[in-house]
């Protein structure tokens, strides 16, 4: 490899827009983001991960540096998460990917609640009418 190849590389950066993570970088990515939802945080949550997109490498090289002191508290298996989500981080699209899989499972969760919240007063109704059907029936001799 000559040097001229060499440093025509030497500063290659991901190309912008969104990345599709592994299957092992995409559990850790699905556990936050089902965590986030969870707890109804989407907002706050997106407006830090935009806020600090550029800081999405150095989070990452931080969570490289901290993996002994990780490997230490976590279960082996939570620590192969962390590995694979800091591998992730280090990727340009990441903050993207994240922000949309939040997005993603938010929707889901809005239109659950909406389909349960309009599925309550039917069945609500019919328990009701099947209730009043049974007590007219065994009142009457």
């Amino acid at each position: 490899m000559s040097i001229r190849s060499w440093f025509r590389h030497a500063f290659a950066v991901d190309p912008p827009g969104e990345v599709k993570p592994t299957e092992a970088e995409q559990a850790p990515v699905d556990w936050l983001s089902r965590q986030i939802v969870k707890r109804h945080l989407t907002t706050p949550a997106i407006f830090t991960l935009e806020m600090s997109r550029p800081l999405n490498f150095i989070t990452a090289q931080m969570m490289h540096v901290m993996g002994p002191a990780a490997w230490a508290i976590l279960p082996p298996e939570m620590y192969g998460n962390y590995t694979n989500f800091a591998s992730f981080l280090e990727k340009r699209g990441s903050i993207d990917h994240i922000c949309r899989r939040i997005e993603q499972l938010e929707a889901e969760a809005v239109e659950r609640e909406q389909t349960h919240l309009t599925e309550g007063p039917a069945k609500r109704q019919r328990t009701n009418a099947q209730t009043h059907k049974s007590d007219s029936e065994s009142s009457s001799p």
